[in-house]
């Protein structure tokens, strides 16, 4: 296979496949004017002198098109190319006005594959965790304190033991609990963008691995296998840390990813690959809870022995 190489200011970059090239040349990286070579070559020769060696012609048309004010069909003519382009009435590729209209219905828009995904690293999941724990234990510990006094008005005026009625009102908090999990998670990692609150306001989805959004069934197993994640000592979790597309447990048994927002979307480059300022905030606040809790811990176990000593 022949590679080929290309300047970079002083730098030479390379040796490089020619799908490279081209990729690279699609997203902007490479113009018409860079200068490559590949080895028979005499001397370096600007990429225009070559496009028909390496495949590039239909994107040096456009590229010349969208220099001289017309739209960007470079990534149109790609995806068509490598077999990746909707069908008539799926969706658009890009901004191009040439572009099939999206089709209407519960499917909503198609994810645009070929261009850079950013996974969710592990403490970007973290963060997302805590904001989506937070806004479910608000709404758990009303009811929770609801059914406390329902089943002590009710269970107490029929003889009931205390010791029964807080198990019972334990048990029955725990249910309805769960039963909310269930619904919040099933129902946003199913939605159009994918993502809990504690997601959006990380900048973070969920999808399918090849980018397709969740159905409710898949999102709704999902929940119950992040169950099994936590079972695991919180190891599944921790997968996220070490896997390459940064899955965890319950991914893997899903088939999905976390990814940024902008992921498998026609505007890929808006993706970060750092923390970003609503996790670092998130996991600081997370750290002094955890310190809060340690040092009441060790207060108390001090009190403790002191009054048995």
């Amino acid at each position: 296979m022949t590679e080929w190489y290309y300047a970079e200011g002083q730098q030479r970059q390379g040796p490089l496949p020619v799908q490279e090239i081209r990729q690279r040349f699609q997203r902007g990286e490479l113009n018409l004017d860079t200068l490559v070579w590949r080895e028979g070559m005499a001397q370096w020769a600007a990429l225009r002198q070559v496009v028909d060696e390496l495949g590039l012609q239909t994107l040096a048309d456009a590229s010349t098109a969208t220099a001289s004010g017309g739209f960007d069909l470079r990534g149109d003519y790609a995806a068509i190319d490598n077999g990746t382009a909707p069908l008539p009435g799926t969706g658009a590729l890009s901004s191009s006005p040439y572009s099939a209209p999206a089709a209407s219905g519960a499917g909503g828009p198609q994810p645009v594959i070929g261009g850079e995904v950013v996974y969710a690293g592990f403490w970007k999941r973290v963060a997302a965790y805590m904001i989506d724990y937070f806004v479910l234990a608000i709404p758990g510990g009303i009811i929770g304190a609801i059914i406390g006094v329902v089943l002590g008005a009710s269970m107490g005026a029929v003889g009931s033991g205390e010791t029964s009625i807080e198990i019972v009102a334990q048990v029955a908090s725990a249910l309805i609990n769960m039963a909310i999990g269930v619904a919040y998670y099933t129902w946003f990692h199913s939605s159009q963008g994918g993502a809990t609150l504690g997601k959006m306001a990380v900048g973070i989805k969920v999808v399918r691995s090849n980018g397709d959004r969740l159905t409710k069934g898949r999102a709704f197993g999902r929940y119950w296998a992040m169950l099994l994640s936590s079972f695991t000592l919180g190891i599944g979790f921790l997968m996220a840390a070490f896997t390459e597309r940064k899955q965890g447990l319950h991914d893997m048994i899903c088939d999905t990813l976390v990814v940024d927002r902008w992921a498998y979307t026609d505007q890929p480059h808006l993706q970060r690959h750092e923390l970003g300022t609503v996790t670092i905030v998130i996991l600081v606040l997370t750290g002094l809870l955890v310190l809060a809790g340690l040092v009441l811990l060790v207060a108390a176990v001090g009190f403790i022995a002191k009054m048995a000593s």
